[in-house]
C-alpha cells in the first residue's frame, strides 16, 4: 500500500488527504495546528458557552465551487444544512444595487443589471456592453492589466457599487493593483458557467462545521492517521522515498502555507522556495459587532467604504440562522486599517455601522464584540503574478491556494489542489 503524507490540515491538506484515503493510500497528515481547518476555522475566545464560537474570518462560497461542495457531503456534511443559498446580490443599506435572479446565467444577469436599483439606464447599459466585450473575447484580456485598466470606461456609480465591492471580495486586492485576467476568470466561472453557479452560499454554522471537524472524524474512522499539533521541521530524501518526522513516506503532499513550505524547500528546491517566499499577501479584519434585537434588511450587505469606513460587506449571523445580534464587518485588502491598529479600525467600523444604516435599523446600539485580524489572508493577486507550481520534486507535490493556478485564493482554489495533487503524485507512481 502507498504511504502518502500530507503536510498541512487547511482545506487543501484536507482535500488531499481525503482523495488520497480514496485512491486507497496509507495516509499520514501533520498539522502544527491542534484542529484541522488552516486559516478557514474557528477561533477560541471568551464568549458564554451557549455562543457559538466566532471564526477567524467571513468565508463566503458560491454556488460555482463544485469540488469544495462534493468533498463536503464526502465526509458526510450536508451544505444544505450549514450553507444558506442565495442568489449574488451586491445590495447597499439604502436599497441600491444589483441582484441576480434565478434562471439561466446569461438571461439572469441581463435582467439583473437591468432592474438594478440605483443606477441610471447609461450606467446598466454601459456594464452589459462591458460584459458582452468580455464574453466575446472568451474572458481574457492584456495580462498586464488590472482591473482598473479593464473597467476604465465603466460609469463611476457601476464601478464604485459593483466593480470594487466584488473584487475586493473575490481576490482580496484593491482594483487598481488586482489582475484583470484573474478577475475575469472568477466572472466566467461565476455569472456565466450555469444556474446557480452564482448563488452565494454563506455559512449559517461556524466554519469548523463545514469541513474542518468532519473531515477529521471521517479520515480517522478510514484509517487516516492526524498527527496534530506537531510541526515538520524538515522534509529529506531518503532511498526512493521521503522522510517526514520519523517516518519514511512514498509521496508527500506539502499543503503548509506558502512562507511554511519555502522554509521546507529551500535545501531541497531552492527555485521554488524563493518564488513561494516572493509572494506578497494582503490582509483581512473582520470587526464583530453585537446589537440584541436588530436584524438588517438582507444577510449580507455591500457597505461604501472610504478614508474612515474601513469595512465593504457586513454579514447578519442572526439573519443566518446563526448568532442573532451578532454582526460580522468584513475588511478585505486591510494593509493600510493593519497599519491604523486594530482599536482604530474597530472604533472606525463602530462609526461605520451607525452612519451607514438608517435611523431605527440598530434595535440596540451596537457595542464592539472583537476585532481579528488574518495578517496573511491571501496572496496579493497583482497582473503577471509567478505562483510556485505544484511539481517540486518527484514525490513532493506542493498544494494551496498560492499554487499556480486560474483562480485567487479561495477555498475552491485550495481544494481542487489538493485534489489535483494527489492525482499527479498516483499518476506518476503508475506511469
Amino acid at each position: 500500500m502507498t504511504r502518502l503524507a500530507v503536510v498541512g490540515g487547511g482545506w487543501a491538506g484536507i482535500a488531499a488527504a481525503v482523495a488520497a484515503v480514496d485512491a486507497g493510500a496509507q495516509v499520514t497528515l501533520f498539522e502544527m495546528a491542534s484542529r484541522l481547518g488552516g486559516r478557514a476555522r474557528a477561533v477560541p475566545g471568551d464568549l458564554p458557552e451557549d455562543e457559538l464560537p466566532l471564526d477567524n474570518g467571513q468565508h463566503i462560497l458560491i454556488g460555482a465551487y463544485v469540488q469544495t461542495l462534493a468533498l463536503m457531503r464526502r465526509v458526510g456534511v450536508v451544505p444544505e444544512q450549514v450553507l444558506r443559498r442565495l442568489p449574488l446580490q451586491l445590495c447597499m443599506p439604502d436599497g441600491s444595487g444589483l441582484v441576480l435572479p434565478a434562471g439561466a446565467a446569461v438571461p439572469a444577469f441581463l435582467r439583473g443589471v437591468l432592474a438594478a436599483r440605483g443606477w441610471r439606464l447609461v450606467d446598466r447599459l454601459a456594464l452589459l456592453a462591458a460584459a458582452s466585450g468580455w464574453a466575446l473575447s472568451g474572458f481574457r484580456c492584456d495580462p498586464a492589466w488590472s482591473v482598473e485598466r479593464l473597467c476604465r470606461g465603466l460609469p463611476a456609480r457601476v464601478r464604485e457599487d459593483l466593480i470594487d465591492p466584488l473584487c475586493v471580495a473575490a481576490l482580496n486586492t484593491p482594483a487598481a493593483e488586482a489582475s484583470a485576467t484573474v478577475w475575469l476568470r472568477v466572472l466566467r466561472d461565476a455569472l456565466f458557467s450555469g444556474p446557480g453557479s452564482a448563488d452565494l452560499l454563506l455559512p449559517s454554522q461556524p466554519l469548523d462545521a463545514l469541513l474542518p471537524a468532519p473531515a477529521s472524524d471521517w479520515l480517522t474512522a478510514s484509517g487516516a492517521r492526524l498527527r496534530l499539533g506537531e510541526r515538520v521541521h524538515s522534509l529529506q530524501h531518503e532511498g526512493s522515498g521521503w522522510q517526514v518526522a520519523d517516518e519514511i513516506f512514498d509521496h508527500v503532499v506539502l499543503a503548509s502555507p506558502a512562507a511554511e513550505a519555502a522554509r521546507l524547500t529551500a535545501a531541497l528546491a531552492p527555485a521554488w522556495s524563493a518564488q513561494a517566499a516572493a509572494l506578497r499577501y494582503e490582509p483581512i479584519i473582520t470587526v464583530y459587532l453585537h446589537s440584541p434585537g436588530t436584524r438588517l434588511a438582507a444577510p449580507m450587505l455591500a457597505l461604501r467604504a472610504g478614508p474612515d469606513a474601513p469595512a465593504q460587506f457586513v454579514m447578519d449571523h442572526g439573519a443566518l440562522g446563526a448568532a442573532p445580534g451578532r454582526f460580522a464587518f468584513v475588511v478585505s485588502g486591510a494593509a493600510h486599517w493593519v497599519e491604523r491598529g486594530l482599536d482604530a479600525t474597530g472604533k472606525a467600523v463602530l462609526r461605520q455601522a451607525t452612519q451607514a444604516f438608517a435611523p431605527g435599523t440598530w434595535a440596540t446600539a451596537p457595542q464592539l464584540l472583537r476585532v481579528l485580524a488574518d495578517k496573511r489572508a491571501t496572496f496579493r493577486c497583482t497582473p503577471g503574478l509567478q505562483r510556485p507550481p505544484a511539481a517540486i520534486a518527484p514525490g513532493l507535490v506542493a498544494a494551496g491556494d498560492h499554487v499556480a493556478g486560474p483562480y485567487p485564493s479561495t477555498l475552491e482554489g485550495a481544494v481542487r489542489s489538493g485534489q489535483q495533487a494527489v492525482a499527479s503524485l498516483l499518476r506518476a507512481a503508475d506511469g
